[in-house]
Order: C-alpha cells, then structure tokens, then sequence
C-alpha cells in the first residue's frame, strides 16, 4: 500500500509511484503481448541449423518481441504440411517443393518470405574408384536414390541439362540411412543427397576425400534456387509485423553465422550433444560457401530472388513436374514485402 503522509500522498512521491506503475504495466504489457511463432525446419539440428539457432542465445527473438518455438522435422514436404495446416506458423524448405505442393494445393497458399540457400545442395556424390568423376559418368553406374529424396526429384533435369542417356543409369530406391554405408560398402557407384550431408558423412566415416567426387547439380545447369522460409497465409495476414520481426532476428543471426561460423555452431551443440563441433563446423562452412554466400547474394543481398532467374527455374521445374494449374510467377511463389531493408541483409 502506498505511504500517505497528513492523508494525503506527496505530490513527488505520487508522481513517482505513478510513473513505476506505469512502467510495470508496460513492462508486463509487453511480456503478455510476446507473439508465439511454431517454427519448422526441415531436418534435425546440425551445423547449418545455426542461424536460426543463435538468435534464440542472442536474444533476437525475443527482442522482436516474439515467443519463437523451433522443432526439427523429417524432410521439406513433412515441414510444408505442417505449415499448410497451421500446425506451424513458419518453417523453412525446398522451395522447388514448395512450387509443386502450392500447384497440388491451390487452397493452402503458403507462400516463401526469405531465400537462404540461394543456390540449393543438391548433389549426386560418387566415388571416383568406382568411374564417377562427372555426370555422363553416370551411364552404367548404380545410382542410390531414396524415392522420397528432394535432391532425386531434380534427376530429369540433371539428365537433360548433361545429355545423360537415363535408361543406362540403374536408380537403386535405397533408405535414407543405409545410402552413405552404401556407397561407402561400394554397393553402390553413386548416391542423391544435400552436398553438405552426404560429403561430411562419407568424410566422417572414413572414405578418402580424393575418392569422392561432388557433382553440385547447381554446377551442371540446374538453375534453381534452394531452401526458404516459408509462412502460414493466415498467420501472415493476421501478424505481419511478427513475420517481419522474425526474419529480422534471423537475418541477424544469419549475418553472424557467415561471420563466424566455428562459435555459431555452439548454438547446435548445445541442442544436439549427439554431432561433432570440427564434423559440424565444416558442414556449415561448406553450406556458406557453395549455398548461402553466392555471388548473386554478395551482389544483392540475403534473403531476394532475382525474379528473372525464378522465371527460369519454373521452366526447368515443368520438364519434371506437369503442372496442374498455370505455371507460377515468381510474386506468386515469393513475397519480398516481409524482407528487412536491403541495407540490414547487405553481406559485409
């Protein structure tokens, strides 16, 4: 209770009570009106997960005034659902994926606010003693794909951008877990995968790194673009600002990474005591360096397309996919109203 003196409080005093009041409100005002955002990746916790990682440990999250719970997931159409439905707020996927999942489901636009893998990791990673060196090596060769790869799903336009004979490539419909013991076995000549993924693992493992050969699709004429965040149309309409907070907490987070990319990984670590830091340190740097920091991000920015370039992409998604409804234009797919100033995702 509040201290009167001759039953009536001082004027100094009651002015200061007041303003500690007031203060108090806002305070608890501002805490009460934290925005919750269910976020998905698109796999588990591993070195390239760090920028979205560290502004939870920064504190940029919730400098946004945004409540951020983030979730590993299984793959990018598990993480497109989920963000479909509104089991999710946000999550981040291939957005190829989200091309074709848009065009099958015309009624869920979800729709992508931040490119981050501005050239994706899809790769077919062979073993030089086993005759891959190149793609045209392919021809004769077993491939390891899972059925349900993301990477796979490019292979008709790997094909046709190399003048890759298909009918000579044996495709093996291997498990996600056993391609790498695979080819590492020599079971298989060649497997699909993220470059990222599939180089770091057979490298941990033991396969001589002059003996695996990384065949970058976005190296042989695969002109598409990667992973992105991507929103809940009704979450977007309903809070844009958290949308834009969010992506600004990220870019932060992501510009830092870049930065320093062997202390961001802690943020990993202390999330997933299962991985390496050296093994997931050089998985992030290699993401950063062929995914992430291209020259048309050094150019442009994080985060943006080049709408002429998304254009193409579309294009080389109908030689693999029939779409159902017109093809996209890339504002249809991508919204860049969310993005931070060019000047806060200027690569420095």
């Amino acid at each position: 209770m509040p201290r009167f003196v001759s039953g009536i409080l001082s004027g100094r005093r009651a002015a200061g009570l007041a303003s500690a009041i007031c203060m108090t409100a806002m305070l608890s005002g501002a805490a009460a009106a934290e925005i919750p955002i269910r976020f998905s990746l698109d796999f588990g916790f591993e070195g390239p997960s760090a920028p979205f990682l560290l502004p939870f440990d920064k504190g940029y999250y919730k400098a946004e005034g945004l409540d951020v719970s983030l979730e590993p997931s299984i793959n990018s159409l598990e993480t497109l659902k989920q963000v479909a439905s509104g089991a999710f707020d946000m999550g981040f996927c291939d957005i190829n994926a989200l091309i074709k999942f848009r065009d099958a489901n015309a009624e869920t636009p979800v729709t992508a606010v931040f490119m981050v893998y501005n050239r994706p990791p899809f790769a077919v990673v062979g073993r030089k003693s086993r005759g891959v060196s190149l793609p045209k090596d392919l021809e004769g060769k077993k491939l390891g794909a899972p059925a349900l790869d993301e990477t796979y799903a490019q292979w008709p336009i790997f094909v046709q951008a190399n003048g890759i004979d298909a009918d000579k490539v044996t495709i093996e419909n291997v498990g996600f877990p056993v391609r790498n013991p695979m080819l590492a076995a020599g079971q298989l000549d060649a497997i699909t995968g993220f470059s990222f993924s599939l180089f770091i693992n057979l490298k941990d493992k033991g396969v001589p790194v002059n003996d695996i050969s990384v065949l970058l699709m976005a190296d042989y004429g695969v002109d598409l673009y990667g992973h992105a965040i991507i929103v809940n149309p009704g979450f977007a309409a309903a809070h844009p600002g958290a949308v834009k907070g969010f992506l600004r907490a990220f870019a932060r987070g992501l510009k830092e990474t870049v930065k320093q990319p062997a202390s961001a990984v802690d943020a990993v670590l202390k999330r997933n005591d299962a991985v390496k830091k050296d093994v997931e340190i050089e998985r992030l740097r290699m993401a950063i360096r062929d995914n992430i920091v291209t020259p048309e991000v050094k150019a442009n920015g994080y985060g943006g397309i080049d709408n002429a370039r998304f254009a193409r992409a579309i294009e080389q998604i109908a030689l693999a996919y029939k779409f159902k409804a017109a093809k996209p234009k890339p504002q249809d797919v991508f919204d860049a109203s969310y993005l931070p100033p060019a000047a806060e995702r200027k690569v420095n």
